[in-house]
């Protein structure tokens, strides 16, 4: 059991090295994007299935609450993983393939930012979404893991977790969250400190 909890937290580490020394410019890419939605008054929604449904529920609650600082805007951040009873009458009333352009149909407006998280970048409900913010002119952006599927190439800034591992994948996928987190909260005094 040994050798394998130290492998497991050496290949978590071998990709933390790796999104280190070659992926700093994708995350504050990303950072930027985030920024101008909070300095302009724009909404970010995200979303994603399963275990990126919970990291994007977790970074929607620290966009929303922990980047607060003195004078700064709020940041309109929502998960459309969140509201179950929504996401489960579009899943019976159409296909689950619809539960997150449903919600993008009622809110999103042009420059408003998509962020869609999928350690295969293959899942369908996702990419549906992403066509309609391209079609509505919002900004898209992508956490993926593996080759990061279709949703990579679909994708204003794509940032692909270089693991084939999904466990790795969402773990590093949680660390950049609280990477952009962290940016935000450098940006001035923070009103909740840790």
């Amino acid at each position: 059991m040994t050798n394998l909890i130290e492998d497991y937290i050496n290949s978590n580490i071998t990709c933390l090295e790796l999104i280190k020394s070659e992926y700093k410019e994708k995350i504050d890419e990303i950072f930027k994007l985030l920024l101008d939605a909070q300095e302009n008054d724009k909404r970010i929604y995200l979303f994603g299935n399963g275990g990126s449904s919970s990291t994007a529920s977790h970074f929607s609650s620290d966009l929303s609450k922990t980047t607060l600082t003195q004078n700064h805007k709020k940041i309109k951040a929502f998960c459309l993983s969140d509201n179950v009873p929504v996401v489960l009458a579009w899943s019976n009333d159409l296909s689950f393939d619809d539960i997150f352009v449903k919600q993008l149909e009622n809110h999103l407006e042009e420059n408003d930012v998509v962020v869609g998280i999928s350690g295969s970048g293959n899942s369908t409900n996702v990419l549906k979404a992403f066509e309609y913010a391209k079609e509505k002119n919002a900004k898209t952006i992508s956490l993926t893991g593996k080759d990061g599927g279709q949703l990579a190439k679909n994708s204003d800034v794509s940032l692909i977790v270089p693991s084939q591992d999904m466990l790795t994948i969402e773990t590093v996928h949680l660390f950049i969250c609280h990477t952009l987190t962290s940016l935000f909260r450098s940006q001035g005094t923070p009103l909740f400190p840790y």
